[in-house]
């Protein structure tokens, strides 16, 4: 397969047939990421994309599971992301599942006619990366949406009749006060979206990003363990969810967890509680085993 830079996906992506649709991200101006530092946004020829599916063709045969790389693949013009669903169905009789990451300004550029036809045609799921429900922060981090866009991005997916993944980012408010109203205003922005899966991800602070640069002059102090899982806990007690699959078992994180909500809401809240009291960081995942 041919891929340009370094190729992200999300997890539980990690069994899906990544199709590089398109190089690099949109936005690319989050303080924290450095995922596309190194490439610049550009839209693949519909024609090179369509010989990559009939290599992919004749490499595996057939595939349940594609996933539509890099960061923007959601901001290609809509009639040509429909012609590649096309091809992709037609290609792989068994698949049944496409995913996208969707940045929530593209998001909202679209009608919500055209994410209603990429829904028929067989996008499946998206992933939006909401890190935070605080306003102040999400200015602070560059996303590009206010509280309320965020919100639209996710309900207009959801109305779509297209699966919602987010990602919260525990660790973003710094090791400040802040951090108590970044994970209460995350809980109250993911039971305004509901969306089907959360994943909740460790900050790393990583080079060639402007958190890092802030992090060397002395303006950002990273939580400690405890203090992160401080914060998943508020936010989780803080969820009023029906339905939502809730993950923290990324590799950034020192404490993996995986329940459904509301079912296993206290089963979460009880373990992390626990850990906390415990104070033992030989029940936390080690800094040398985490990863982005």
């Amino acid at each position: 397969m041919r891929y340009e830079g370094n190729v992200f996906r999300p997890p539980s992506e990690a069994r899906s047939y990544i199709l590089q649709c398109t190089v690099g991200c949109t936005h690319n101006r989050c303080t924290f990421c450095a995922m596309y530092k190194d490439k610049k946004y550009k839209v693949r020829s519909l024609e090179e994309i369509k010989t990559d599916i009939r290599m992919a063709k004749q490499y595996y045969g057939d595939v349940e599971k594609v996933f539509l790389a890099d960061g923007d693949a959601i901001a290609m013009d809509t009639s040509e992301l429909l012609e590649i669903l096309e091809m992709l169905y037609q290609s792989f009789p068994s698949l049944k599942h496409v995913g996208v990451y969707a940045s929530p300004d593209v998001v909202l550029k679209k009608d919500i006619s055209e994410l209603t036809a990429l829904k028929a045609a067989g996008l499946t799921i998206a992933y939006l990366g909401v890190e935070t429900g605080d306003e102040e922060l999400l200015k602070d981090i560059r996303k590009g949406v206010t509280y309320d866009e965020m919100v639209q991005a996710g309900l207009r997916l959801r109305q779509a009749g297209i699966q919602l993944s987010v990602t919260v980012l525990l660790g973003l408010a710094g090791r400040t006060p802040k951090a108590l109203e970044h994970a209460k205003n995350t809980a109250k922005i993911l039971n305004e979206m509901k969306p089907e899966y959360i994943g909740a991800l460790t900050l790393m602070v990583v080079p060639r990003t402007e958190l890092y640069r802030r992090m060397e002059r002395g303006e950002f102090e990273l939580p400690g363990p405890f203090e992160i899982l401080d914060e998943m806990l508020i936010m989780i007690e803080n969820l009023e969810l029906d339905g939502s699959e809730f993950r923290s078992n990324h590799a950034s994180n020192y404490l993996p967890i995986k329940g459904r909500l509301p079912d296993d809401k206290q089963a979460i809240i009880d373990l992390i509680k626990d850990i906390i009291a415990k104070n033992d960081r030989s029940y936390l995942r080690p800094d040398y085993l985490r990863a982005l």
